[in-house]
């Protein structure tokens, strides 16, 4: 299996365990929180998806699909619309919340669908080009799109774990 193939694997591991958290529940569901500090799977979800997004825009040189094809409207969240999430308050994670599985998993979709068209054109050592010099040391795009992964995957599974605790609930 060479890299591109590797990477798409990888991605459509976290295409299928966010489908699984997420497909057939009703929005309370969606949007319960197990405690006022703990995260939804709408957070959870549109979290991983806002990272992916916003990770693979900037190290493709493109725009966001969330701001692009009009996601951050359809969401109409109560904050900046280039928010992904990262250090939000238990208040904004509650801020986070849909009527539907579709928008969560619309926007999934099409930030999933880019990133395996990008990571489908990647060969030799494209995974070494540095991406964000402020770290030391820089990050190259082959740690960047294993910070990702790691990432989505984690909240993947919290959005399962969440999942499991309603249905048994």
């Amino acid at each position: 299996m060479n890299t591109a193939g590797m990477l798409a694997e990888a991605f459509d591991r976290v295409g299928e365990a966010v489908h699984a958290a997420v497909e057939g529940l009703a929005p309370d569901d969606l949007n319960a929180r197990v405690d006022t500090e703990a995260n939804s799977i709408s957070w959870l979800v549109w979290h991983l998806t806002r990272v992916q997004d916003d990770h693979i825009a900037d190290a493709a040189g493109i725009g966001q699909i969330w701001l692009a094809e009009g996601w951050a409207e359809r969401f109409a969240l109560p904050f900046d619309e280039t928010a992904t999430g990262y250090g939000h308050t238990a208040d904004e994670v509650a801020a986070v919340r849909v009527d539907s599985a579709e928008p969560l998993l619309g926007y999934f979709d099409a930030v999933h669908e880019r990133t395996l068209d990008y990571v489908a054109g990647l060969e030799g050592h494209a995974l070494d080009r540095v991406v964000d010099r402020g770290w030391s040391p820089p990050v190259t795009l082959g740690v960047r799109l294993i910070s990702v992964l790691a990432e989505d995957l984690q909240h993947a599974g919290q959005a399962a774990f969440v999942r499991g605790m309603l249905e048994r609930a």
